[in-house]
């Protein structure tokens, strides 16, 4: 996939073909860029089960033309009862199961609250229309990908633990095979409800009374109060000017700190071409001086001990860069935080643009299926210590630590870009080499996207905490790594799901519409 799609009445950007047309078919009817975005986003949580779900947290960034950019925080806080004395006996918060679910799902409160946003652009299209492709799969069934299956496959013995899991997401108690029908119909009448009743019933109506309940039957420690209590928040994005870009993330709770610096620091070592010892060493060590700052200050928002914005001072960035040695890795054995996610964006015909993520942390969440509603919830709250004072340390109403992190780029000549990716660890690198390829070094955006990528630590899946490289890259420039210290694995795979599904769609003033998206995932860009 090395073609660029063009055109000039909107693109939906999505790692699963069906999302993608859930929005492209919204744009088509009229509708703008956020509610093309909740399309989209109902439908991924029904066509990719193991990635996402309503049971999740999400974030987002929108931009008008002319206007700054607008952040949505919807990652949901511990619950009231999710502290130490409910976890007396266990040494670490269980990661399967319902004691896993105890934080509150935000991902439909942001579709809510962005919809709110919306509404200042004109006439809004009705719920039953934005989650018509969702209710449609969910009825009529998916096509179970490759993914699903494998993932199925590999956390088996784990998930079946978790109530309501196998009577879901398994087919008369077998692993769901690609391309095998699978059918959610309680999921179908969740999604008919949200539809008919509006999107705040799924924490103040009839939907939320039902959760709860089921939620308390199976263990979980969230109760109705944590659903009355939960709305989905605006926050002021961080943001770090480069000299042709200002580019912007999400605050804490999410790592969007680190992947703003990590751009920050390489347009100070910036290296002559694209994929070559420079680009990627400079990068890579970028990466490890963010990452560092990252794991010190990056936790409920409430709690960060240094003011995240402050982190990306110019002075503060150059400080960093000083630290890195154009020639040597710095050692690295590091703790990585694992994830699983989906990221996707769109634009409309006015420019409109949003950048979004949506996910349950790890694959299938705590793999807990409400019996009533059929919805997955997350294990997010798993990033918890189990010690209140540590930084990341549980206490009712806390945030977790987010990976989660959608990107936007304003450049100086008007243009916009929306880009981001899944993949835990991952998002922040692979944000990294897109950007920097297409905006720095000057590659086509889908060349962008498609060309070699590395992996610095843990993704979804992935224990080990090395250097990853695709195998697409030279012999040459894999022994320059090693020689300058990295520790080196090269992946047997050309495209490795490892390195991430990425995405992208750049507007320009003169109102055409870029759009790529990866070619390790099943999705794709659909064009208006």
């Amino acid at each position: 996939m090395l073609h660029t799609q063009r055109g000039y009445g909107g693109s939906c950007v999505a790692p699963h073909h069906l999302a993608a047309s859930a929005g492209r078919d919204v744009l088509k009817q009229g509708g703008n860029a956020v509610e093309a975005m909740v399309a989209a986003a109902a439908a991924i949580a029904v066509v990719y089960p193991h990635m996402n779900a309503l049971g999740g947290d999400g974030f987002w960034l929108i931009h008008e033309p002319g206007k700054a950019p607008i952040a949505i925080d919807a990652c949901g806080p511990a619950a009231g009862l999710a502290s130490a004395d409910f976890y007396a006996g266990e040494t670490q918060i269980p990661e399967r199961g319902p004691k896993a679910a105890l934080t509150m799902a935000g991902t439909i409160g942001g579709w809510h609250e962005a919809l709110n946003v919306a509404s200042a652009w004109g006439k809004q299209l009705p719920l039953t229309t934005l989650l018509a492709d969702a209710i449609h799969h969910a009825e009529g069934g998916i096509a179970v990908s490759q993914s699903q299956e494998a993932l199925t496959a590999k956390h088996l013995e784990r998930l079946t633990q978790s109530p309501g899991f196998s009577d879901t997401l398994l087919l008369n108690g077998q692993v769901p095979r690609e391309g095998e029908r699978l059918r959610q119909p309680r999921l179908a009448a969740t999604l008919k409800r949200l539809a008919e009743a509006g999107l705040d019933d799924f924490y103040r109506g009839d939907l939320a009374a039902s959760m709860a309940q089921d939620l308390e039957a199976v263990g979980s420690p969230l109760r109705l109060t944590d659903f009355h209590a939960y709305r989905a928040q605006q926050v002021t994005p961080l943001e770090v000017t480069l000299q042709d870009a200002t580019l912007y993330n999400l605050p804490a709770p999410t790592q969007g700190m680190a992947s703003l610096m990590i751009l920050g620091i390489y347009e100070r070592l910036k290296a002559a071409e694209p994929n070559g010892f420079g680009h990627l060493h400079g990068l890579i060590e970028a990466t490890k001086r963010a990452f560092i700052l990252r794991d010190q200050n990056i936790t409920d928002p409430g709690r960060a001990p240094t003011p995240l914005q402050d982190l990306l001072s110019e002075e503060n960035i150059g400080l960093e860069a000083a630290q890195i040695d154009p020639q040597h890795a710095l050692p690295w054995p590091h703790e990585p935080a694992p994830g699983d996610t989906i990221w996707m964006g769109t634009v409309d015909s006015e420019g409109r643009s949003v950048s979004f993520i949506q996910s349950i942390y790890w694959e299938f969440g705590s793999g807990v299926v409400l019996p009533e509603s059929g919805v997955l919830w997350q294990n997010r709250g798993i990033s918890f210590s189990l010690n209140p004072d540590d930084l990341r340390g549980l206490a009712p109403g806390r945030k977790p630590f987010h990976t989660l992190n959608p990107a936007l780029a304003k450049f100086n000549d008007g243009r916009t870009m929306v880009y981001g990716t899944m993949g835990g660890e991952g998002q922040p690198q692979t944000q990294a080499a897109v950007f920097s390829r297409y905006a720095l070094h000057g590659m086509p955006l889908q060349q962008a996207i498609t060309a070699p990528r590395w992996l610095l630590g843990r993704t979804w899946g992935e224990t080990s905490t090395n250097l990853k490289l695709e195998a697409r890259f030279d012999d040459t420039l894999v022994t320059a790594l090693a020689t300058a210290g990295h520790d080196v694995e090269v992946l047997p795979e050309a495209f490795s799901d490892t390195m991430g599904h990425a995405g992208g769609i750049v507007y320009h003033p003169d109102g055409l519409i870029e759009s790529a998206h990866d070619p390790r995932s099943n999705g794709g860009a659909a064009s208006v």
